[in-house]
């Protein structure tokens, strides 16, 4: 059998002078002629392959460039060096496929995040990338278990759909029209009904409404999969095609609605910890790194690890929108006009930069608002007795800011029904929304968690599009 091989992490870590082993994995560096830098993926650190002196050919030994693919049979030995527990001696080296030396552009040297986002298809083969996809992958398996030990259903909404959840436009259209030749009725508008699905169709830009449609019938649900916004932004927060999880709770009020999202990102932080603590260790160490080059002002009060086990430790602030903006409007950086965006009245959107002052500058810890201005706010959300505000609520984590948004949904058919005629939302169309709310309505609430930006707040990568493996955004859709 081809793949009788034992993994680098489990040779490391579990193997002991004397056994017989058939490793498989990418050459880092080849030194001296003798010491193969192998790593297969399974962990950062590399295990170091002998070829004895005089046992291999010239020719073998000089196919041994970065990037080379290989395959060493040999016994585990205790290792001479210092770092390393044990290394194999090799008895045999197959080449698996070459590498050519001029050409592959991974070099064992430091390169920029900017550059390996070119080079997307390789940048998994670096230390840094290998460490955020393997905590990815846990962070994923983590939110699974979360819902699925305290009893959720996992959904699997729509990817195409006719509604635009938000209401914002901001939809990728599903055709499959020739562009060229697009039919049109006789006002000269485009004929959908002549399209696939008989009308016009987007990809989603939430699975909540279709979830709150299960959690109607089956209690307490949950969405994990692809949205996507045709936002023309340019920034390192945001991103075209992202992931969301959205848990939908019958019988849920706003104070229910944070109490499980402040659990669940405590929870998930918590597994990626105690899962990755050598990915976790080496991300740290990056971040101090790259720490060390700002100004001594705009560095980090706390390590990476440090950080987010005082989010596991601490309660989140919880404060109204309306005392949010009575702190931001009273601060020293309002006054000095240091926002870029000032603070003058209630009922304006807060923006990235207003959302870290509270987290970084004022609080020093994550922080709920809720209660925000309903002008803001989707069509959805449960209106205050106030008549002003809407029971909504965003988590702000430092470093990123929004992580999560979330609200109470609106119940009560009458005031849903107001609602949309005032936001020109036709009924008509979410005629099917509204039934829930005619059949045996109650109160329930849900939010929506950005996977991406929560696997940047734990790994402490600072662009969104070094978190995501083919990262998609305006003028790119490489690979």
């Amino acid at each position: 059998m081809f793949n009788k091989r034992t993994e680098v992490a489990k040779v490391l870590n579990d193997g002991q002078p004397g056994e017989e082993m058939i490793v498989m994995g990418w050459v880092r560096t080849f030194r001296n002629n003798q010491f193969i830098a192998l790593n297969d993926g399974s962990t950062n650190i590399n295990l170091q392959v002998v070829a004895p002196l005089g046992k291999f050919e010239d020719a073998l030994l000089r196919r041994l460039n970065t990037g080379t693919a290989i395959r060493a049979t040999g016994k585990v030995v205790a290792s001479p060096g210092k770092g390393q527990r044990v290394e194999l001696v090799a008895d045999q080296i197959d080449i698996l496929g070459d590498s050519d030396a001029e050409k592959y552009p991974l070099q064992p040297k430091k390169h920029s995040l900017e550059f390996l986002r070119e080079i997307a298809h390789l940048r998994f083969r670096t230390n840094t990338f290998a460490s955020v996809f393997r905590v990815r992958s846990i962070v994923a398996y983590a939110i699974h278990k979360f819902f699925v030990d305290k009893g959720f259903v996992y959904l699997h909404a729509p990817i195409i759909t006719a509604s635009d959840a938000e209401g914002a436009g901001e939809t990728f259209h599903v055709t499959n029209f020739d562009l060229a030749n697009v039919p049109k009725d006789e006002h000269g508008k485009v004929d959908f009904k002549e399209d696939f699905f008989g009308r016009s169709a987007n990809l989603t830009v939430s699975g909540q409404l279709e979830a709150e449609l299960a959690a109607t019938a089956l209690g307490n649900v949950y969405t994990f999969g692809p949205t996507f916004r045709a936002e023309n932004s340019n920034t390192a927060r945001h991103l075209a095609e992202f992931w969301m999880i959205e848990p939908e709770m019958a019988f849920y009020d706003l104070e229910d609605n944070m109490d499980l999202a402040e659990a669940f990102i405590k929870y998930i932080i918590r597994y990626a910890l105690t899962h990755c603590p050598d990915d976790m260790a080496f991300l740290a160490n990056r971040l101090a790194e790259e720490e060390k080059q700002k100004p001594q002002q705009e560095r980090s009060e706390m390590g990476l690890v440090e950080k987010l086990q005082f989010v596991i430790d601490n309660n989140f602030e919880r404060i109204t929108y309306t005392e949010a903006i009575d702190i931001l409007k009273n601060s020293n950086h309002n006054k000095k006009k240091k926002f870029q965006y000032p603070v003058n009245e209630w009922g304006i959107d807060l923006q990235s930069e207003h959302e870290r002052y509270l987290v970084e500058k004022h609080f020093k810890k994550p922080v709920i608002l809720y209660n925000y201005p309903k002008e803001i706010k989707a069509f959805y959300m449960r209106q205050n007795e106030d008549g002003r505000t809407v029971a909504a609520m965003d988590i702000l984590a430092p470093g990123i800011g929004e992580i999560v948004g979330g609200s109470q949904r609106e119940e009560r058919l009458d005031q849903l029904q107001s609602r949309m005629k005032e936001m020109g939302i036709s009924e008509e169309e979410l005629f099917w929304y509204l039934d829930i709310r005619r059949f045996g309505t109650v109160p329930h609430a849900g939010f929506g968690l950005g996977f991406e930006r929560m696997v940047q707040f734990i790994t402490g990568m600072t662009n969104i599009r070094d978190v995501i493996p083919f990262p998609r955004y305006p003028k790119n859709v490489e690979f």
